[in-house]
């Protein structure tokens, strides 16, 4: 696998919102993309050899050649070329190969790679989101994975029928196809009036640049002028866009199997704050994927278990309407209550609770938590009681995405406006590109113990949610709920640190919170 590690990276920062920081406030949005891609790359093509190509900063032999080239670019921004070397270190943590060649570009290493590994029957995949790269595609041994429009996720895989479908040319003809339409990316002009399709048609019925040129009197009067006019154009693209293929001292044979090292990569990560739990768990399939066995998230490898587990709370089931009321009445002095909610899952809004399972929280945790099954939650004493609980005056909410819940509550005449703290919200503010936060990720991230789910007691390592005796024996949701109580109170203080070490504080608080009850 050949990638080409400054177009990855490039498309990772342009795709991704720079508001992507470590607590001190350096951004990573190219460097999480770069590892989100390079992590899927190697989870799921599993390769014998990983080389990551970059660019060097000093000019080019095309530069020499022709001096606008690329001349028209943007500087690169200073919060992309700080995390170049972020990027790097990724790369080699995972045991890749990282090859520079001074005087030429990242391409040119990969298509000297390409082609040795093909002249010795191996497979290569190329990795890049630049075009030029599909005149190494060669059936059976050279693939290109070419990055799509947007995003990062998403590579679509390019043998030579696919050019051909895509271009119209072969890709032994891409060079002269691309030196007639030009590349305005690299400020190489081509042909005035030439686009695709008729650069197209001219390689496959003339063949090369100078079979195309010698034509050009049979072609429409302003083709035939433009052809003339622009054919040292035409050549000296020709040149330039063409890949070298035996860059000195780039050698196939010296890149070893990667190796890699599951600790001082999880390390990494930790250092770089990814705490995406859908990234680390493409982490560790990846790092399976080479051979390796993964770590814990917070870089133990097992051997001296995290002793931190938690005392579970005892679970009191209300089973009818008074039993419900009297439970809610005993939370209403506390200072803060945390409430989890259980729902159908019908698509209805707002939807319906199987129960609600609420909770008193203090700096030991949350002793014990009351599950109020549905069947008693529309019972008016229940419902005053909550009014008590969760109006005006009332102890500040602690909750896990909390929108369903706070709709349900509006829908029974309750306007809550206690909400303080929605660990889904904060975890949402820190981390922009994970998608989803289950209190099962977060645990993981933020407290670096496992969730320890099930009637099991909690093993060494793990945050110990358990059930209390009171709970009964088939009350899964309320068990459940009373795990999510105990893991909402754990995470919201090491959230809230989080937030403020990146300014994120005033918008957590002033916006996002109250904008949950508008929702």
């Amino acid at each position: 696998m050949l990638v080409d590690g400054n177009s990855l990276t490039y498309r990772a920062f342009f795709a991704l919102p720079t508001d992507i920081a470590t607590s001190s406030g350096q951004v990573t949005n190219a460097v999480y993309g770069f590892t989100s891609m390079l992590v899927n790359l190697v989870r799921d093509h599993r390769p014998d050899r990983l080389v990551v190509a970059f660019d060097l900063p000093e000019p080019t032999f095309r530069h020499e050649q022709v001096p606008t080239y690329k001349a028209q670019r943007d500087e690169t921004p200073d919060i992309l070329v700080e995390q170049m070397g972020l990027v790097r270190e990724v790369a080699e943590a995972f045991g890749a190969q990282v090859v520079e060649a001074p005087g030429y570009e990242a391409d040119d290493v990969l298509a000297t790679l390409a082609t040795q590994a093909a002249r010795r029957g191996d497979d290569a995949w190329v990795v890049t989101g630049d075009r030029d790269a599909f005149q190494l595609v060669a059936d059976p041994n050279v693939s290109v994975l070419y990055t799509q429009a947007r995003g990062v996720s998403e590579l679509k895989a390019y043998d030579e029928a696919g050019v051909r479908e895509r271009t119209g040319v072969a890709p032994s003809d891409y060079v002269t196809y691309a030196a007639l339409r030009g590349d305005p990316s690299d400020n190489l002009p081509g042909v005035p009036g030439v686009g695709e399709k008729k650069a197209a048609k001219l390689v496959n019925d003339y063949g090369d640049v100078d079979a195309i040129l010698a034509a050009a009197g049979d072609q429409t009067p302003k083709l035939a002028e433009n052809l003339a006019a622009s054919a040292e154009v035409v050549r000296s693209n020709a040149e330039i866009m063409a890949l070298v293929r035996d860059v000195p001292g780039v050698d196939l044979g010296d890149v070893p199997a990667p190796e890699v090292d599951p600790v001082a990569l999880n390390q990494l990560m930790g250092f770089l704050e990814f705490r995406s739990g859908s990234l680390r768990k493409r982490l560790d399939e990846a790092v399976e994927a080479l051979g390796a066995t993964p770590v814990a998230a917070d870089g133990d490898t097992g051997d001296d278990a995290n002793s931190g587990a938690m005392a579970a709370p005892a679970v009191a089931v209300a089973g009818d309407a008074a039993t419900a009321a009297k439970h809610l009445g005993g939370l209403t002095g506390a200072g803060v209550v945390v409430a989890a909610a259980s729902f159908t899952g019908d698509g209805a809004w707002p939807p319906a609770p199987v129960g609600v399972a609420l909770g008193a929280g203090d700096g030991d945790g949350v002793a014990e938590v009351v599950w109020l099954p549905g069947a008693v939650l529309d019972a008016d004493a229940v419902v005053a009681a909550l009014a008590d609980l969760l109006g005006a005056g009332g102890p500040a909410l602690w909750c896990h995405e909390a929108r369903d819940l706070l709709g349900w509550l509006a829908t029974c005449g309750l306007e809550v406006r206690s909400l303080a703290a929605d660990t889904g919200i904060a975890a949402y503010l820190l981390d922009p590109a994970a998608g989803t936060y289950p209190l099962a990720g977060l645990v993981g991230q933020y407290l670096g113990v496992e969730y320890a789910t099930g009637d099991e007691p909690a093993a060494a390592g793990q945050l110990d949610l358990g059930v209390g005796d009171d709970a009964k024996p088939g009350d899964t949701a309320g068990a459940n709920a009373a795990r999510e109580v105990a893991a909402i109170h754990a995470l919201v203080p090491a959230l809230s640190a989080a937030m403020e070490a990146r300014g994120l504080g005033s918008l957590y608080a002033d916006v996002e919170i109250p904008l949950v009850w508008v929702l």
